[in-house]
């Protein structure tokens, strides 16, 4: 594949320059033209299109949100690559614009189908960028990575070259243009080759949050970016294979080509724990997007303060799906069925309705399978509807006005609160753990008694306030929440590191989209909790999107090929069937195992590491941190927290095995991996707790070791 390749003729301005100095050029006008569309959007005057403060503080808050997306990022590259089509794309009509932010400036007017890049574009060649960029007259500069005409930079191949006579990429140092790479891909005398410079993007040292995967996107993983918003979709991935970037770069495709839509309905990022939102938070808006919420599942049931913690047992029983028929069950045994009239006073009449009646109307609404709240408000209008009906017989002509006043009646509201009483969602929990006879009643048939007992509470707390709720309880709470009032949805959520879920933690993501799609990340062999997601179709069928499609990522971009070959000698033992990692790196990476005798050379090996370019990371069981840690700053070796951010100066994390999971570092060093085994309530899952450990490394891992290895690492 050669680097610098003969250009057409250059015009007479550009005569003396090669064409490296034609692209730097090129982006150099790109980058004015960048900063020129920010300073149109800052000048728009929105006076004249606002009819009210509402509006003027919502279009002021778009018009800022879209000032900070067309920040130039000075050690961004802001293209990447360059296609040249043989022929002319075929071009879509633009769709109309739709807010008065879109209208109020020529050169704003969105185009999800990539219309107006198409346009404008000189000849047959296109920039390919993280974001859209115009000049004066509205031609495009730099094509959204994300419109249709880009498609062929990630799928286009000597089998397919979709109409490619040059694919060019440009390799970068900070925000300079240093290098270029072609393709000719109709050309059937050029040979194939891979790509020097992605093979250096994929390993580029990284110091800091996670980076964007935009110039190296691959054919399978971009068919996973582009599906459509209406299906959902299940990555199953194993270490390195970008799943994670897979599934933030599918929402910003999905707001480029559905911004309508998902600005009315919202998109979230569901992540495993803080540290790793904080990793992934900045990926998002180096391709422009700002909107997109991140939480955790934890923050998702928030209604009690979690100040307890359940033993694995009891974690998995109050995970099980059975759970949630046993809240259905002890939320609907408030209902009683009413054994007395209800009679309304109106003037001098006196208006009664029989008790077989209102039961019927009681059964109806239970039959109509609806939230207990809603079920709730519907009964006294269904009441007074009754009383109506006696009113109109009798010869009066009574409208909804009196309906509602009968609905309110204090003999109306008495019966339904003896019939169909308020229930807080945290007091049916707090009785269901705390009352064996209550539990007993509504788990039966669903729970055995030892289940019972494992998750019933030894000391009963007195109140939802006072109580020391776990995790799993905060999970139960949001169910029984959903089942007396709908949770509301999203357009789109993604869900990372889903292996990890119990069931009930699925459905509580799950309610976050019932009218939406997800996109659902995860490896199985990468599952840690004692619930860990057994398979994609069972996991799906809880979050309820039985119809996602699942596809399996196996090339392997960051791990290393000798690392990610020892990691996958634990496969069999935690994930059999499973298709293991293949690396496509040409650099096999460093890979080490030190038997040690002390802490020191722990100490000793993070130094070596250090002396490379890059982030290093020091992974081991949760309980030696705290010794590492006295010997790193003994050594002088200054170390972050993982959340906290790297810098130039300080490259080393300390990450218990804990809170490895999602992260990556240049160089890893593990320490003591039969500690990290060791510290999970079985073998298996300590195991998958070691793969997660062992696949964290971009270029190099060292292994040290005083304990034996565990035997599963040992080659047979």
């Amino acid at each position: 594949m050669p680097t610098h390749v003969p250009e057409p003729a250059p015009t007479p301005a550009l005569a003396d320059t090669g064409p490296l100095d034609r692209e730097r050029a090129h982006l150099a006008a790109s980058r004015t033209a960048l900063r020129a569309m920010r300073a149109d959007v800052e000048a728009l005057d929105l006076g004249n299109v606002t009819a009210n403060w509402v509006n003027a503080q919502i279009l002021e808050r778009q018009m800022a949100e879209r000032v900070k997306a067309l920040a130039d990022l000075s050690d961004t590259p802001l293209f990447f690559g360059r296609l040249d089509y043989l022929h002319a794309p075929p071009l879509s009509a633009p769709p109309p614009l739709s807010t008065p932010l879109e209208r109020g400036h020529p050169h704003e007017q969105g185009d999800p189908h990539g219309a107006e890049e198409a346009e404008g574009a000189e000849g047959e060649r296109f920039y390919v960028g993280r974001r859209h960029v115009h000049d004066v007259d509205g031609d495009p500069m730099v094509i959204d990575w994300r419109a249709p005409v880009s498609r062929a930079f990630y799928r286009a191949s000597r089998k397919d070259p979709m109409d490619l006579a040059l694919r060019r990429r440009f390799g970068y140092t900070g925000g300079d243009l240093t290098a270029y790479e072609d393709e000719h891909l109709s050309d059937p005398a050029e040979a194939s080759a891979t790509s020097k410079l992605l093979q250096q993007e994929i390993e580029r040292p990284r110091v800091g949050p996670m980076r964007d995967i935009v110039a190296t996107i691959q054919p399978e993983q971009d068919e996973i970016v582009r599906s459509g918003l209406s299906g959902s979709v299940c990555v199953q991935g194993g270490p390195g294979t970008g799943k994670t970037a897979v599934g933030l770069h599918r929402v910003a495709y999905l707001l480029y080509a559905h911004r309508e839509r998902l600005a009315r309905t919202g998109t979230l990022v569901v992540g495993p724990n803080r540290s790793f939102l904080h990793y992934i938070e900045q990926v998002l808006p180096t391709l422009g997007e700002l909107t997109v919420g991140q939480a955790t599942v934890d923050d998702l049931v928030a209604h009690v303060e979690v100040r307890g913690t359940d033993d694995p047992r009891a974690a998995l029983v109050k995970g099980d799906a059975r759970m949630a028929e046993v809240l259905r069950r002890a939320l609907h045994s408030h209902v009683t069925m009413p054994t007395e009239p209800v009679v309304v006073v109106r003037g001098s009449r006196r208006w009664r309705v029989p008790a077989y009646e209102l039961e019927e109307i009681v059964r109806q609404l239970l039959d109509r399978d609806i939230r207990y709240g809603a079920a709730r408000e519907a009964l006294p209008q269904r009441v007074a509807h009754a009383v109506l009906v006696r009113m109109e017989r009798a010869g009066e002509a009574p409208d909804d006005r009196v309906q509602d006043t009968v609905a309110r009646t204090g003999a109306v509201k008495a019966a339904v609160k003896t019939v169909w009483p308020a229930v807080d969602p945290a007091k049916l929990v707090l009785r269901l753990l705390a009352d064996p006879d209550f539990l007993a009643e509504h788990a039966a048939g669903l729970l055995d008694e030892d289940e019972r007992k494992a998750i019933l509470w030894t000391k009963p707390a007195r109140s939802v306030r006072s109580a020391k709720w776990s995790a799993a309880d905060a999970v139960l709470i949001d169910e029984a929440t959903d089942l007396i009032r709908r949770t509301p949805s999203l357009g789109h959520v993604v869900l990372d590191e889903a292996q990890d879920l119990s069931p009930m933690q699925y459905r509580a993501v799950g309610r976050r989209c019932t009218t939406g799609s997800a996109t659902v990340l995860g490896d199985l062999a990468q599952g840690t909790t004692p619930w860990a997601t057994r398979s994609w179709e069972e996991a799906l069928a809880h979050l309820g999107k039985r119809d996602a499609v699942i596809e399996e990522l196996t090339a392997g971009f960051r791990v290393p090929t000798d690392v990610i070959a020892y990691a996958s000698r634990l496969l069999p033992h935690i994930a059999p069937g499973l298709t293991p990692v293949a690396s496509i790196r040409d650099n096999p990476g460093f890979f080490a195992v030190r038997p040690i005798t002390g802490s020191g050379e722990v100490v000793s090996a993070c130094r070596e590491l250090l002396g490379h370019e890059g982030s290093v990371g020091l992974i081991a069981a949760d309980a030696r941190i705290p010794e590492l840690a006295r010997e790193l700053t003994a050594a002088g070796l200054g170390h972050v927290a993982p959340g906290e951010e790297t810098t130039h100066d300080t490259r080393l994390t300390l990450v218990p095995a804990s809170l490895a999971k999602g992260l990556e570092y240049d160089y890893v060093v593990l320490d003591e991996p039969r500690a990290v085994v060791d510290a999970e309530p079985d073998e298996r899952t300590g195991l998958r707790r070691l793969y997660v450990a062992l696949t964290r490394a971009v270029s190099g891992l060292i292994v040290t070791h005083a304990a034996p290895l565990p035997e599963q690492l040992l080659p047979h």
